[in-house]
């Protein structure tokens, strides 16, 4: 049945595994730590703007280490175009110093470590076990929670929360990590929140909001 959940997943990884086997994070890092500060910042704020905040901060503090020893005060001036950045001068000095003296200024692997980071929510921790580590983490943000309601590959998930463990249940496990970033792609680019561009949409065949609309 082409409205079955295991016909949709089936369509969905055979599209995506075609037409962008390779898809990645947009966010511009070098480390695990780098990633890490990039996604503490990435929260309510642009990749691009980010990725232009980051060259410079990278530059001066590329290890948890250094970022350590900056005041707030000085990281703020870094990031101060970003979003809610007061906030996120508090995250980026907790956190390298968290590292520091917890865990040997080395990223943790699991969830729970990287959870009692300052500024790491779920989501967070989610990106840095898919992208660092290649474990089978699905992070939820909002893109990947639109289009997966959208197409219907998950039902009556109305948390970020249920979305992802629906998600993680029907994917194939080696495809998680990479199905994060398809799935976060085509929100940001194709299955927009305002006025999703379905015309130019390849998922069209397998979309529940598509075919309740047409």
């Amino acid at each position: 049945m082409k409205n079955s959940l295991t016909y949709k997943y089936d369509f969905l990884l055979r599209y995506f595994k075609e037409h962008n086997p390779n898809a990645a994070s947009e966010l511009k890092y070098h480390s695990a730590f780098e990633l890490l500060v990039a996604v503490v910042l990435s929260a309510q704020c642009t990749d691009k703007r980010v990725n232009l905040v980051t060259k410079e901060l990278f530059q001066q503090y590329p290890t948890a280490a250094k970022m350590a020893q900056a005041t707030e005060k000085e990281l703020f001036e870094y990031i101060k175009s970003v979003s809610y950045p007061n906030n996120k001068a508090k995250h980026l000095s907790g956190l390298s110093k968290k590292l520091v003296s917890d865990f040997n200024s080395k990223v943790p692997q699991d969830m729970e470590a990287l959870q009692s980071l300052p500024g790491v929510g779920r989501k967070s921790a989610n990106v840095i076990l898919s992208v660092i580590f290649n474990q089978p983490a699905m992070a939820v943000d909002t893109h990947v929670f639109r289009v997966s309601n959208r197409l219907g590959i998950v039902k009556n998930a109305k948390t970020p929360l249920e979305t992802e463990k629906q998600l993680v249940a029907h994917l194939p496990q080696e495809d998680i990590p990479v199905a994060h970033h398809w799935l976060i792609l085509h929100g940001r680019y194709v299955c927009l929140a305002r006025k999703p561009k379905c015309e130019e949409c390849g998922l069209t065949e397998i979309c529940s909001y598509f075919q309740k609309e047409g």
